[in-house]
This record gives structure tokens, sequence and C-alpha cells, in this order.
């Protein structure tokens, strides 16, 4: 534990430049996924609705709920700042190579992309929402419990947070939307490069960023490693079972599944390296650590499963396996 309280003091290399090339990476990023969202896709969720529920109930309900339980329980192993990442990467909505992921495990990819679409919307009034309802609760319970108290007490400025949430959010969805809608001719011939370019530039700018603080990650992925893959695989995990109990179709099932476990973590850390959601005499070296892990960590367990479920002899013999039990 007293190693972990030892991140909150690790000041990431990050500097204002990279934080504002991030964010208009971001909203290179969203422009381009809108791109791709038809009316039609609303049309086909309005016949058969049932599973889109799932997905955003999964996202913005259940998954935040049971990071809430996972963080309480390891109040000891943990300090209150890494909960609070955890809790920030849960409001966020599904990252941006869902889709992509989606459709590499056979999953429903007009769902995934109809999804995306539902939860960007949504995170504009969602994410300041879970992260100030769990946060405060999370403080709360620290409080009562007798646990380490935060570094100082914990006042989320919700409006800001929904200021830059709707900046790097909405207002590229919107447009994207608008552009594709008005002169669906032009963006076919703009959206490949588009993507590629805001793709290659976002992968850029995390390598510059991994390689500026390559001597931190080094100290701390032994002690995140754990930490993240055991909440990415609540996550991957609860959003599989929500669509099961829903009875789902299997296709709808994995695509929820990613959907919940690939998290915009990259919209996690321009909201903790902003002075004016977070100052930074609050030391909140954790946060940071744990969503700039998750950037990387979700994208490595999306592949690795989405290769398990493109390979039916796999499936096959995990089923046989499981029966002669």
């Amino acid at each position: 534990m007293h190693t972990l309280q030892a991140f909150d003091h690790i000041r990431l290399n990050f500097s204002p430049a990279g934080l504002q090339a991030l964010n208009i990476t971001l909203a290179i990023v969203m422009f381009g996924v809108a791109l791709e969202i038809k009316l039609q896709h609303f049309k086909k969720l309005l016949l058969n609705p049932i599973s889109a529920f799932v997905g955003v109930l999964s996202q913005f309900l259940v998954l935040p709920f049971l990071t809430f339980v996972l963080a309480v329980l390891l109040k000891d192993y943990i300090t209150p700042t890494i909960a609070l990442g955890m809790i920030l990467v849960a409001a966020c909505p599904g990252g941006n190579v869902s889709n992509f992921i989606s459709s590499l495990a056979k999953g429903n990819v007009a769902l995934s992309v109809s999804l995306t679409a539902i939860a960007t919307m949504a995170a504009v009034f969602m994410t300041p929402l879970n992260f100030s309802l769990w946060g405060n609760l999370y403080a709360r319970f620290l409080t009562h419990s007798n646990a380490v108290q935060l570094v100082r007490p914990l006042h989320i400025d919700t409006l800001q947070m929904f200021q830059t949430v709707f900046l790097i959010l909405g207002i590229p969805l919107a447009l994207g939307i608008f552009v594709n809608t008005k002169w669906p001719e032009f963006t076919q011939k703009i959206i490949k490069p588009i993507k590629r370019f805001s793709l290659l530039l976002f992968v850029v700018i995390v390598v510059i960023a991994f390689a500026k603080n390559f001597s931190h990650f080094l100290v701390v992925i032994k002690y995140i490693f754990l930490i993240v893959l055991v909440h990415n695989a609540m996550a991957l995990a609860s959003g599989y079972y929500m669509a099961r109990i829903f009875k789902r179709p299997v296709i709808d099932r994995r695509t929820i599944s990613i959907e919940t476990g690939i998290q915009n973590s990259g919209l996690a850390l321009v909201l903790i390296f902003n002075p004016k959601i977070f100052p930074p005499e609050m030391e909140l070296g954790g946060m940071a650590i744990i969503a700039a892990w998750w950037g990387i960590w979700h994208i490595v367990a999306g592949l690795t499963l989405a290769g398990i479920w493109n390979k039916p002899h796999i499936n096959f013999n995990l089923k046989k396996f499981i029966k002669s039990r």
C-alpha cells in the first residue's frame, strides 16, 4: 500500500502542448466515428431496441456500479486516487477501436456502431454524472470507514467536466453526423483518410507520451498490471453476461461485451490533466497511471478475446471441456 501511495506523487511528463494535441486528436477521432453513423442505424434500433438498451445499461449503470464495489473491496490494497481512476475510466464511453474489434470478433458491427454513437452522445451527460456520483460516494465511504483519506477533499466540478466532454465528444459527433447526412458522397471520399490519419496521430501521441514516461512505467507496471487486468476482465464479463441475462443473440453478447470493456481512456486522461477539473496540487498520479495503462491493456485484451471468438474450433473445444467437467 505504501508503494502505491507513492504513485500519487508521480508527475507524468505531459506538457500543455501534448494535452492540446490529445484534445484535438480525440475530437478528430470522434468526427471520423460520426462519419460512419447513419440514420438507418437508429431506425434499426427502434425496430429491435433491446440489445441497444442492454448495451447502454451495461456501460453507464452496471460497469460504474461494479467498479465502485470493486474499489470498495480493494480499499486496503489501493489508494483513493487509484480507485478514482478506475471510477473515471468506467464512467467514460466506449473506445473508438471497439467497432474494429467487434468486427474481428464476429460480433454485430451495426450494433457496435450504433452503441458507439449512443454512448458518445450520452457520455456528454453521463460521464460527469457517473464520476461525480460514484467518486463522491467512494470518498464518503472512506470517511465513514476511517480509511486513508484523500490528499484533499474531493470537489468535482461537474459543469467544467461537462463542458470538456461536450467540446471533445459532443461537437465533433454532431458535426460528423451533419456532414455524413448532408454530403454522403463527399463523406465516402474522406472517411478512410480521416480515420487513418486520426488513428495514426493518436498512436504517435501515445508512443511519445509513453517514451517520455518510460521510467515511471517500469516502476508501476507490476502493481498496476493486475489492477487493470481484473477491472477490464470484469468490464468485459459484465457486458457479456448482462446480454446473456437478457437472452441476446451470441453476436450481440460479443458486441456488448466489447463495448463495455473497451473504454475511452484517452478522454479520461484529458479530464485528469485539465487543471480546472483536477487542480495539480491534488497529486493524482494514481488516476493518470490507471487511465494510461487502461488505454494500452484494453486493446490487448479486446484483440485477444476477438481472436478467441474468431476461431470456431477453439470455442468448440472450450465447450467440450466445460461439459466434461
